[in-house]
């Protein structure tokens, strides 16, 4: 192994393409799961900001424990009520004075929370469909100077691991885009109003064959009667089928709604386009991974990424790097079926040299593996000898965290 305990193995199993069975997820950014890790993240990303712009540095703090409990609606053709808000509670850590400067971290994440909701739920009445909270602790002053010591390597916060890998399959393309898709496409530029935000996507593959199975809720007053809600849906789904084939030629089936109850009347309908408005509460790190993606078939970290400092919470600092190491070297190496990249850290040990960062290769048949061994050490020992390029990225806002 290299000295940052770099070690580069061929992967025997058999690649994701290959295998009979292959399962998807995605949570789409209206699931209120993803509500919470948006949250979280978002408050974190303030955090980060606004410690910046007054100490010069980022302070400690984890925003990931924001909980959502949700409320009581009656949607009906042609628009309902809330007639229970959503409660948000933001939990966690934040450093509320550096020296003699005070920082107002709690205005700061109500704000923050407010402004995410009304651009991301853009039918939740801020003013009478939720009640947003915070109760955040003290976090660690002293650990301000280390953070932010010229030339200091942070020591990890924990002994953990994070897990990546690359490049998507067809059908991890397909379900990420298809969430995706509905948001910024077909609601954003064609004008689609009835979709609403919460949007799961399940996918399955069974050899060649697909099956998606689309969960999205409408919204009450863009759709007038049960005959307009079936009309929106079909065309959903017309619009899935269009879409797929830009990603795989195999056979996809696409299914919307499937507990609906067209006869009695009895389909998804919301008046905001979120369920946490009817009973299905949301927990920052119980949906996707940091890849946007849920995905049984591969090696999965349980930390919750969104709303851990960028600076030395493993939870996601190395959750992040150990997907970028293994797109980086996907992209860059020819002959590649899979890259698995785990980086473990000791804590209290530097970040940038874990226990070890083990990374897997499946290669394509007649490919040479020894070949591309050095080059996916040198891109892994990049990658953690400048650690701060993931807290730059992230703080920023550059890369997504669910």
């Amino acid at each position: 192994m290299s000295q940052r305990n770099v070690c580069v193995e061929q992967y025997m199993e058999t690649p994701i393409e290959k295998q009979q069975i292959e399962l998807v997820e995605r949570k789409g950014i209206g699931h209120p799961d993803s509500i919470a890790d948006g949250l979280a993240e978002a408050v974190s990303r303030a955090f980060c900001k606004e410690y910046l712009d007054k100490c010069g540095v980022i302070l400690h703090h984890n925003t990931d424990e924001t909980q959502i409990a949700a409320g009581h609606s009656i949607p009906k053709f042609g628009g309902g009520q809330v007639i229970h808000p959503i409660f948000i509670l933001l939990v966690g850590r934040a450093t509320k004075a550096f020296g003699d400067v005070d920082i107002a971290t709690d205005t700061l994440a109500i704000k923050t929370a407010r402004n995410y909701l009304k651009n991301t739920i853009p039918n939740l009445d801020l003013d009478s469909d939720v009640i947003i909270d915070c109760k955040f602790g003290r976090g660690s002053s002293d650990l301000s100077d280390v953070f932010g010591r010229e030339g200091y390597v942070p020591m990890a916060n924990d002994t953990s691991f994070g897990v990546g890998h690359a490049p998507f399959s067809e059908l991890e393309n397909i379900v990420y885009n298809t969430e995706r898709s509905l948001i910024e496409d077909l609601k954003k530029k064609k004008g689609f109003n009835a979709i609403g935000e919460d949007i799961k996507v399940m996918g399955l593959r069974n050899g060649e064959d697909i099956s998606l199975t689309i969960c999205c809720g409408m919204v009450d007053k863009y759709v007038d009667d049960i005959g307009a809600y079936v009309n929106y849906k079909e065309q959903l789904e017309d619009y899935v089928k269009d879409l797929v084939p830009k990603y795989t030629s195999r056979n996809v089936d696409v299914n919307v709604n499937t507990a609906d109850n067209i006869e009695k009347e009895s389909v998804f309908l919301t008046v905001t386009g979120t369920s946490a408005e009817m009973g299905d509460d949301g927990s920052v790190g119980r949906g996707n991974r940091c890849n946007g993606l849920i995905t049984p078939n591969r090696p999965m970290s349980m930390e919750a990424t969104s709303g851990k400092n960028p600076i030395n919470h493993i939870g996601k600092i190395y959750n992040l790097m150990s997907t970028q190491i293994a797109r980086q070297i996907a992209s860059e190496l020819d002959g590649i079926d899979d890259v698995y990249v785990k980086l473990l850290s000791q804590i209290g040990q530097p970040i940038d040299k874990p226990l070890v960062a083990s990374v897997q290769i499946s290669v394509k048949d007649g490919v040479k593996f020894d070949s591309m061994r050095k080059e996916a050490e040198g891109i892994t020992d990049a990658w953690l000898a400048d650690t701060k390029k993931i807290t730059e990225l992230v703080s920023s806002g550059q890369l997504d965290t669910f």
